[in-house]
């Protein structure tokens, strides 16, 4: 049986999972093997950069804090897993999967986007949507049409009561 001082470690690592997971809009487990130390930190960058990261567990532990936690991501935590986890609900993965274009050995597995789980196809949908600013943007051209659209309307209205 292993000592009190590791049980002690290892429950402090899966009390920090679990912080991550709740804070977490987001959270990606995909498999890593294959990327270089270089390529591993300019993900890393890339994730930071949209205040999000990621981190290697082993299995057993995170899956205990999802256990823990009521998240079944079991499937998710066979072979070598890292954790990816941000504040936003598409950017990890978007940037994730983008990562993943380039370098073919990242895998992403299994997630959960806003309490949801995600499979590979619905992380792979997900990837798809444009970003919350480019949501923003649309939305926002959206609105400058109509208001453009009333302002012309209001417009012909008011010099067509002029005539009258």
């Amino acid at each position: 049986m292993a000592s009190k001082a590791i049980l002690e470690q290892k429950q402090t690592v899966i009390d920090e999972i679990k912080d991550r997971t709740s804070a977490a809009k987001t959270i990606v487990l995909f498999d890593y093997r294959g990327i270089t130390d270089f390529e591993a930190k300019e993900l890393r960058n890339k994730l930071r950069e949209s205040n999000a990261d990621y981190k290697v567990y082993k299995n057993t532990l995170m899956a205990r804090a999802f256990h823990d936690l009521g998240i079944d991501l079991e499937e998710g935590l066979t072979g070598p897993s890292a954790f990816a986890f941000g504040e936003d609900q598409i950017a990890p993965i978007k940037i994730l999967s983008d990562f993943a274009k380039d370098h073919p050995a990242l895998v992403l597995k299994v997630g959960i986007v806003d309490g949801e789980k995600a499979d590979q196809a619905k992380l792979a949908e997900y990837a798809k949507l444009p970003s919350r600013e480019g949501l923003l943007t649309m939305l926002a051209g959206g609105m400058i049409g109509l208001v453009k659209d009333l302002s012309i309307c209001l417009d012909l209205y008011s010099q067509q009561k002029e005539e009258n």
